[in-house]
């Protein structure tokens, strides 16, 4: 398979073909998320709704952004109603996020709409394949850690 940026003849790199692989798979998923959310809001509601009531920090350390952006997308979430402000009762100077109902059933459906992309994704790979390339993104995902 090449990509239309490299010389002819030349094979694509592993790290190529994984990069390549995870954004087909990432345009998959985002298109079942509708017009009215972004994969970086929707990661983001998975990560308020994986830690429940939990600091901004806490956010931007999961979605690997700065605490200010993490401010403007909660901020985003906060507006559709999706989360909500409450202060820390461990610490009344600091502030959680938390899901509000309507926040649990977008979760829900984003949820759902991962699975989807995801079987129809991996579906062209036979079981035995699958849990090939499981086993194999389990070992590197250990190894970068």
């Amino acid at each position: 398979m090449r990509h239309d940026d490299e010389p002819p003849g030349d094979d694509p790199s592993l790290d190529e073909l994984l990069m390549g692989s995870a954004r087909a798979l990432r345009r998959q998923w985002a298109s079942g998320l509708g017009p009215d959310l972004s994969p970086h809001d929707a990661r983001a509601l998975r990560v308020v709704g994986r830690h429940g009531p939990t600091r901004l920090g806490v956010v931007a350390e999961h979605l690997r952004i700065a605490p200010r952006s993490a401010t403007d997308v909660v901020d985003r979430l906060e507006l559709r109603g999706l989360v909500t402000r409450a202060p820390d009762p461990d610490d009344r100077r600091a502030m959680t996020v938390v899901l509000t109902d309507e926040g649990r059933a977008v979760l829900a459906e984003v949820d759902e709409a991962r699975r989807q992309a995801g079987a129809a994704f991996f579906g062209v790979l036979g079981e035995r394949d699958r849990a090939t390339l499981a086993r194999l993104l389990a070992r590197l995902d250990a190894g970068g850690r």
